[in-house]
């Protein structure tokens, strides 16, 4: 797969007429402005996407950028590709984008791949075969990527799209009440504006390829049968031959060795959060400020021996799935999901227990107290609240596959070298008289010395630094949301970059929870950090949060976005995520003289811009 192809898209290079003998404001020597104005002469819309694309990712692909690779088939002049779309928060809907969309290149067919925001909303009335892959995040929210194409295909200036044909997949959690929202809005809207579905809509929960493989056979089926053929290219030798190292990624991770793992919350703190430093020497790992890092965990021993007893089966009992064989026990720890209880497994477990109000749950107006149900049992206490009977088999069939947990990466390479730093919170509580905690922080806050630690990292090229370093930015971070802003300050620092810098930070309290006090109370001494607000909500009797602190200095805040000032926003989705998105809505309002549309409006504007980036969870 063309690594250039599958880059994540923020715009469109402008199109540039061919009575230029050498494109303006160009960063190149003479000759190769001459050369790429001869290669942009004439090219269509489709090529200019694919060719953005391209050098897009060897832009952000480091380790394959000193190689020419083999360009994909070409559609022939006016033929329109099959077009695959994707909205992706944590990176899931675009590697099965990338997947779907290399599949119908190998089959020979024309196709391009484009992220939500940089689809040209314009040209949709033209499109003929188009495959969506979309995530829903928190409570039936579009991935931020998304939000343009959303509102725009729900709104009055969507096109009739009589002459489209196309199919929905849908990535969501089955733990939150609203499912798969947006790929389900997507799907009944394009439909309604008459467009062809060509089958029904996947609906992938946290066990993705169980859905996702059988839809993207299905699409890769309708690509053959009716997607227009490719016109091959002749091939690009390789400028050197690549380095002859193992690629570690998502299915193949690293196992980093665990350098630090601080507690940097006071003792008397109820929260206890975490500061650790991962080796990624000899693992050809890259990243940039902005990026996360995947961890996959594994189950505690004591929560795997509680599933067991409960059960009362024997972890040796060899179970087999698929071509997969291991060890009751191995499956628990390392491979099933046992923190994050789904409706699926409730389901199969209440018809297990046969137990009226449990089984009352499942009906459709049951959904709020099926979501509480959701949010406060893990799998252990759904099998100790209803007794039932289960195999090995059956117990391993019926739980969702382990997935990985992302963590904003709280350093700069530039900084720390070979190394990442990960701010993680360590969830842990006591319920139904036992205790509970949080898969991955749990497996983290364990881990100690010679730990090794399986990681890679996840790209995130929607939340990025300005490339002009004379920008100003401003961060909001509340508890763990700081980490990114400890990135980004330590790669301004080691750019010399001139822009200024204001902190929101907030968590419950001064003494016990200010993370990396010392560390921006350094950057303010120093000048490289010239504002620093902070919220601790248990300090004084009325709670106070960034979104309040906000609202303080809106017209100060106001006057430095309208100066070009950068915005981030990183820490949960679903409260302060939806918090300070109202504050900013209400701060344009007031002081632009804008009502609530026309604020959403400047503010979408900015996102569009990428002026304003948000990193929820």
């Amino acid at each position: 797969m063309l690594e250039g192809r599958i880059a994540v898209h923020t715009g469109l290079p402008a199109p540039m007429s061919a009575q230029f003998a050498t494109p303006p404001q160009v960063p190149l020597p003479e000759d190769k402005g001459i050369l790429l104005a001869r290669l942009l002469d004439g090219l269509d819309t489709h090529a200019l996407w694919w060719l953005s694309g391209y050098s897009a990712g060897l832009a952000a692909s480091p380790s394959t950028a000193a190689v020419a690779p083999t360009p994909p088939a070409a559609a022939s002049p006016g033929i329109t590709p099959v077009t695959v779309l994707y909205g992706s928060q944590t990176g899931n809907a675009r590697r099965v984008a990338e997947r779907l969309a290399n599949d119908i290149e190998a089959a020979g067919c024309a196709v391009r791949l484009l992220r939500a925001d940089a689809f040209p909303l314009r040209e949709l009335k033209n499109e003929r075969l188009l495959y969506v892959v979309i995530s829903t995040q928190g409570d039936g929210d579009p991935p931020d990527d998304s939000r343009a194409l959303v509102e725009h295909l729900g709104g009055k200036r969507a096109p009739q799209l009589q002459g489209l044909r196309f199919a929905v997949l849908g990535l969501g959690d089955s733990s939150y009440p609203q499912f798969n929202a947006i790929g389900r809005r997507l799907d009944a809207r394009l439909a309604e504006l008459g467009a062809e579905r060509l089958f029904e809509r996947g609906d992938a929960d946290l066990d993705i390829q169980t859905v996702a493989e059988a839809w993207q056979r299905r699409a890769l089926e309708h690509a053959r049968e009716s997607a227009p053929k490719a016109v091959a290219r002749a091939s690009v030798v390789p400028l050197r031959a690549a380095a002859s190292v193992a690629r570690h990624d998502r299915d193949r991770p690293f196992a980093a060795e665990l350098l630090a793992n601080q507690r940097i919350t006071a003792r008397n703190s109820t929260r206890d959060v975490r500061h650790l430093e991962l080796s990624l020497e000899g693992s050809a790992l890259d990243y940039e400020p902005g990026d996360s890092l995947g961890v996959w965990p594994r189950n505690a021993v004591s929560l795997v021996d509680s599933v067991l007893g409960t059960l009362g089966l024997d972890g040796e009992t060899t179970v087999a799935i698929g071509s997969e064989s291991r060890s009751l026990r191995d499956w628990l720890e390392s491979r099933r999901e046992l923190t994050r209880l789904g409706r699926p497994f409730v389901a199969t477990h209440a018809a297990l227990a046969g137990d009226a109000g449990l089984n009352r749950l499942l009906a459709p107006d049951q959904a709020a107290q099926l979501t509480d149900l959701l949010g406060s049992h893990q799998v252990i206490d759904l099998l100790r609240a209803w007794p039932a009977s289960w195999s090995a088999d059956e117990l391993v069939a019926a739980l969702r596959p382990l997935a990985p947990r992302l963590y904003s990466i709280a350093s700069s390479r530039k900084r720390v070298g070979e190394e990442a730093h990960l701010t993680v919170d360590h969830v842990a509580w006591k319920s139904f008289g036992f205790d509970h905690g949080g898969a991955a922080s749990g497996f983290l806050a364990r881990a100690g010395d010679e730990s090794r630690i399986p990681v890679f990292v996840e790209r995130n090229d929607r939340f990025r630094l300005p490339a002009d370093a004379d920008r100003d930015l401003i961060m909001i971070g509340p508890g763990t949301g700081i980490a990114p802003f400890r990135a980004f300050m330590q790669e301004r620092a080691a750019t010399g970059a001139g822009g200024r810098h204001w902190l929101f930070f907030g968590n419950p309290h001064f003494r016990s929870d200010f993370l990396y006090q010392v560390e921006w109370q350094e950057a303010l001494r120093e000048g490289r950090l010239q504002r620093l607000d902070l919220a601790f909500s248990r300090d004084q009797a009325e709670k106070v949060y960034v979104q309040h602190r906000l609202r303080e200095h809106a017209r100060e805040l106001y006057h430095w976005l309208e100066n070009g000032a950068h915005l981030y926003v990183c820490g949960d989705a679903t409260r302060m995520g939806r918090d300070v998105e109202e504050s900013l809505l209400g701060i344009i309002a007031a002081q632009a003289g804008l009502d609530r549309e026309g604020a959403a409006e400047r503010l979408e504007a900015l996102r569009r811009d990428g002026r304003y980036s948000r990193d929820v969870y």
